[in-house]
């Protein structure tokens, strides 16, 4: 008996561990919750997620990740793949936008090969072991395994070899530009590798270094694939590094590497701030700590295992991009290569993120939990502007020309309306100006393509050779909108504030009266035909006008008296969910996978896979039907995402469909980043404990929550009867109890006046 009890107490401090220093008090550790895997099996065809496993801290400047795909290729890890050619350094953001600055190492034992393909050594799930600081393999064709943990800006490795006269570690410096020098005397290896998908300066490099604690028996370098044997350097298109030696059964050879987009010498700073003499161990545990850290911020209690599971992986991904791009120099000052001159200057730098997903939920996260972040990245957004001229839209790691929309003014105006300060407001409002006049002469995304029509017409016309003119309209009328915001806190002059006060409303100018929806309209005024609602692309952007008529954020009230009231309205939202998933995609010529996603979802039209629905469910709440917006987020989080390598229905989108269940899972969502609000849905955990920057801990509660039980019957925020379907940002930040009573069945009584819809333009809350 004494020994049961004895064995109970040790499960319990297992569970209960009360850390020291830098470390946080933690009931569990979090990090075991979480599947770096999530979302991994998919291909060019179908995304579930595209994702590989970053083995990272939180916005670390370098991820880690097993090679199963060719170099280049942007699906670097595909779940169902069954051989490893390395371990790589990855910047990479998305499989469209692909990688930049990778190279790789990799252990071989037997006769050597260095080509990728001739290297790979199979391996298996079940010999896998995947966490978000920690990544290990057996490699079966070499009989090792491969271990690495990272830092910000270095990595620790270990190799363990079996006994073999001829075990190899080799150093991939990639094509597009490598060089690799040896240095036996010091059991290193320097160099640097220039591989990317465009957005760098003609002087891009990423000097690495990689210290090892064997000495070198074999030295050999290979230049596009011909070993070049004992030699000590080589400098090409494609060249890499092949150190040898014997080992023993079990022996351990470990490498500590790191990078710098600055100098080799920064490289080497960089390796031993961040590593010198700590061990592996030492190294695992401090990455360790730094997840705990963040993940701790919000604890959950209840659901079931894969919904906590479902819910860390997502946390997990929402705390990756954007990049850290800045290094500390040896006087510990925070500096940055600039992705957009070249040069190496002061100050804070972020990079590989597109707005045009993350300004719907990513941002406004790191609005509400990490103030102190959000003001080094808008640091970063002014840095940006005076070493381009211009505001990114979509960076890897400089300009690219991907999306739409001039979401940058979203983040910024949402950042300083909350009161994140610490940065140059009034040059990133000049920035912001700049946006509306007109675009980057070479990247197209960047600023306002089609400008001159849409500041002259209220609209981009459909005719004029600007493609997806109907969602620019769109994106700019909401851009427009949180401009009108910015001026009026920052005391404009009164025409300048009218003036993004009335383009706010340019959304009227695309709505079709006649079919209820949004729809291309010509230069000369007229609408374009025929019109399919089904079409995907063509005046829209990977969507269709099902989609996005919802993207008038900031006057959903203005958007249902256009519709003709609440109730074709709440007709029309339904139909999406109801209706088959039917669809035209003739505009491409071919089904992207954004319509297979939609298609096989079994959800009607509704492209939860896609950005520009996803708040659409919480749109109900402005309605006077808040129980149809309850019913479907936890419908969407039920059938949508798991935890598993198919868990996601689409691209994750650098942490926006996993921001999208974050807020979603506890129970509100930022429907208007620009406004104070979130709008209200259905929790799934019964109790979430979230501490919030200021000390404060805000507890959402959700009583008698269960899988039948999505509807709110009741809802009280500090003991007080709560009938608006929104909370405020500084209701939030006070802390305090936001309690749900959870229900089968609808309240048709609560959120239904006036008064509780959110906030919209068209009318005075």
């Amino acid at each position: 008996m004494k020994n049961i009890f004895f064995l109970i107490l040790l499960f319990l401090f297992s569970l209960n561990v009360t850390a020291k220093g830098d470390e946080v008090e933690k009931e569990e550790v979090l990090i075991d919750l979480v599947n770096p895997l999530m979302g991994t099996d998919s291909n060019h065809a179908l995304s579930n997620g595209n994702t590989y496993p970053a083995i990272a801290v939180p916005w670390g400047m370098n991820f880690w990740t097993p090679q199963t795909g060719k170099m280049g290729d942007g699906w670097a890890y595909t779940y169902d793949a069954n051989k490893i050619c390395g371990i790589k350094q990855t910047h990479q953001p998305s499989p469209w936008i692909n990688d930049y600055a990778a190279f790789s190492l990799m252990p071989v034992t037997g006769e050597l090969q260095v080509d990728e393909e001739k290297r790979a050594s199979w391996f298996s799930h079940k010999a896998e072991i995947v966490k978000p600081n920690y990544y290990s393999v057996y490699l079966a064709d070499y009989d090792v395994t491969a271990e690495v943990t990272p830092t910000e800006r270095a990595a620790s490795f270990r190799f363990t070899f079996p006994d073999n006269e001829k075990s190899f570690i080799l150093l991939d410096g990639f094509f597009k530009g490598s060089q690799v020098k040896i240095i036996p005397e010091e059991r290193k290896i320097i160099g640097f590798c220039r591989n990317n998908s465009g957005g760098v300066p003609d002087n891009f490099h990423n000097y690495f270094v990689a210290v090892f604690d064997k000495d070198f028996e074999v030295t050999h370098t290979w230049k596009n694939g011909a070993v070049q044997e004992n030699n000590l350097s080589a400098e090409g298109e494609h060249v890499g590094a092949v150190v040898g030696f014997k080992t023993k059964t079990g022996e351990h050879v470990h490498v500590k590497v790191a990078s710098s987009f600055i100098s080799p010498e920064q490289a080497q700073l960089n390796l031993s701030r961040e590593i010198g003499d700590k061990g592996f161990d030492d190294v695992r545990q401090e990455s360790e700590i730094a997840w705990e850290r963040e993940l701790s911020k919000i604890r959950i209690d209840g659901g079931t295992f894969e919904q906590r599971r479902t819910f860390y992986s997502s946390l997990y991904r929402v705390l990756l991009f954007p990049r850290t791009f800045y290094e500390l120099n040896k006087d510990d000052e925070i500096i940055h290569y600039s992705p957009y001159n070249g040069e190496v200057l002061p100050g804070y730098m972020y990079t590989d993120n597109g707005f045009w997903d993350t300004f719907r939920a990513v941002f406004p996260f790191f609005t509400l939990m990490y103030p102190d972040l959000n003001s080094q990245i808008m640091e970063g957004l002014v840095n940006t502007y005076k070493e381009s001229g211009w505001l990114p839209e979509w960076a890897s790691p400089g300009h690219r020309d991907c999306m739409i929309g001039s979401n940058s003014t979203s983040i910024i105006a949402d950042a300083y309306l909350k009161g994140i300060r610490g940065y140059d407001i009034e040059l990133l409002y000049e920035a912001i100006i700049k946006n509306t006049n007109g675009r980057h002469q070479d990247v197209s995304s960047v600023g306002r393509y089609g400008a001159e029509y849409y500041n002259e017409l209220g609209y981009v016309p459909y005719d004029v050779g600007v493609n997806e003119n109907t969602a620019r309209t769109l994106e700019y009328a909401y851009a427009d909108f949180c401009i009108w915001k910015l001026a009026k806190e920052l005391e404009k002059p009164e025409d300048e504030i009218a003036l993004f006060e009335k383009r706010a409303k340019n959304y009227e100018h695309v709505f079709d009266a006649s079919t209820g929806l949004m729809r291309g309209k010509n230069n000369d005024g007229k609408f374009q035909s025929p019109f399919n609602p089904l079409k995907w692309g063509d005046a829209f952007t990977e969507g269709n006008s099902l989609h996005y008529t919802w993207s008038v954020f900031h006057d959903v009230e203005g958007l249902i008296s256009l519709m003709g009231g609440k109730e074709k309205f709440n007709a029309t939202i339904d139909t999406v969910f109801t209706m088959p998933p039917a669809f035209d995609y003739s505009y491409y010529g071919f089904v992207i996978h954004e319509i297979r996603e939609m298609q096989i979802a079994d959800m009607g039209n509704y492209a939860h896979g896609n950005q520009p629905i996803q708040h659409m469910p919480y749109l109900y709440n402005y309605s006077g039907t808040p129980w149809k917006t309850q019913y479907r987020v936890r419908q969407i989080m039920d059938k949508l995402y798991s935890s598993a390598p198919d868990g996601y229905c689409g691209d994750e989108d650098n942490g926006q469909t996993s921001a999208w269940y974050v807020f979603s899972s506890m129970g509100f969502y930022p429907v208007c980043p620009g406004s104070d609000e979130y709008v209200l849905g259905s929790p799934v955990f019964n109790k979430v404990g979230i501490t919030l920057p200021n000390g404060k801990v805000l507890t959402i509660e959700a009583k008698g929550n269960s899988k039948e039980n999505v509807f709110v019957s009741k809802l009280k925020f500090n003991k007080k009867v709560w009938d608006a379907n929104y909370v405020t940002h500084d209701d939030l930040l006070k802390g305090g109890v936001l309690e749900f009573e959870m229900s089968s069945k609808p309240n048709f009584k609560r959120g239904i006046s006036p008064k509780s819809s959110p906030y919209s333009m068209s009318i005075d809350n």
